[in-house]
């Protein structure tokens, strides 16, 4: 399946932008092939594309204005010509195949939400983020999209997760986890207790049980399910966890000549270290359960970041993941008596 339609980037959105945004969208069509449309001011962006060389390769349509990194979902409203409400606007229409977005992630989600409504059947969007497990990434949904939910729609994350992770990682059968206290399953509070015991009854939905905090890198689940609120706690403080080990690390390998001789043979390994466990080399957010492709990329991403956001909603938005969500919510066998 392919989408020849460009990826619409929200060149205003991000705090680097908007230079490493038009960098960003320049890398994504030079060396990934894709094809990318700036929305936001055309004299701004022009001249960025000017310093690449690029002004006939990147088109650019016009937003009259922009949302700051610190303007929360009411900014959605107050500013209904910005940059990320005309990048949505265009996939509303069919003239773009996804938005992506490095902006305030209150303003996204309110703005998708409002622009490109939810998809029949979901209850809620949720926010979807890669988390760096080995053999292949750990998706953790909500990360931040709801703070205060329903046990019902714990589960319908999961679905969101799976059908994600089913055409992203070709994953059969993702395994489903649901973060808690503990991994009995008693363990946790009426929300959690309850979305235990609807994911263990629910069809489609492969629910190997609980997991705690310590296990978000562990691997034993390809999809863990959670609230917005908690879910956002626990990955900015894995984010933050490995950023003081890097720091601690680079401390200790600079302490003596042979700290810094050993760090110099392990060299291509720390540096693979450092390039798996970076959030931007996964492209960003993923917001799921939209009439549309929604990429929230790092608000601190530069113009790698940006590249692998684009490809991240191409790949989305080919693979059919706004159906592939109708279908497994539309499912017969789920139709709408859990929720």
């Amino acid at each position: 399946m392919s989408d020849s339609r460009p990826i619409a980037l929200d060149a205003m959105g991000g705090d680097h932008a908007p230079h490493e945004i038009v960098a960003g969208a320049v890398h994504a069509v030079r060396e990934r092939g894709l094809s990318v449309v700036l929305v936001g001011s055309p004299r701004v962006l022009y001249e960025a594309l000017a310093d690449h060389d690029a002004t006939k390769e990147v088109p650019i349509v016009r937003a009259e204005e922009a949302l700051s990194m610190d303007e929360g979902a009411l900014a959605s409203l107050r500013r209904p010509r910005s940059s990320i409400a005309i990048a949505c606007h265009l996939v509303r229409r069919g003239d773009a195949a996804a938005v992506v977005s490095a902006g305030s992630t209150a303003g996204i989600v309110a703005t998708g939400k409002l622009r490109l409504k939810g998809q029949q059947g979901v209850l809620r969007p949720a926010i979807a983020v890669a988390i760096p497990t080995l053999p292949r990434p750990t998706l953790l949904i909500d990360a931040g999209a709801n703070a205060e939910v329903k046990s019902e729609m714990l589960v319908q994350f999961a679905h969101l997760g799976t059908a994600y992770a089913e055409l992203l990682y070709g994953i059969d059968e993702p395994r489903v986890a649901l973060l808690t206290i503990g991994s009995e399953a008693e363990k946790g509070n009426k929300l959690v207790k309850r979305a235990h015991e609807l994911l263990l009854t629910s069809p489609g939905l492969r629910f190997t049980g609980n997991v705690e905090g310590h296990d978000l890198l562990s691997g034993r689940a390809d999809v863990i399910t959670t609230d917005g609120f908690t879910g956002n706690v626990a990955l900015k403080t894995m984010e933050g966890a490995v950023r003081y080990a890097f720091a601690e690390l680079r401390d200790v390998v600079s302490e003596s000549r042979l700290a810094r001789l050993g760090a110099a043979m392990q060299r291509s390994r720390i540096r693979e270290l450092r390039r798996r466990l970076d959030p931007e080399a996964y492209g960003g957010a993923v917001l799921l359960g939209l009439n549309g492709t929604v990429v929230i990329a790092h608000g601190s991403s530069r113009a790698g970041g940006i590249s692998a956001a684009c490809k991240l909603a191409a790949e989305l938005s080919a693979g059919g993941i706004v159906s592939r969500i109708g279908e497994r919510v539309a499912a017969p066998h789920r139709s709408h008596r859990l929720w």
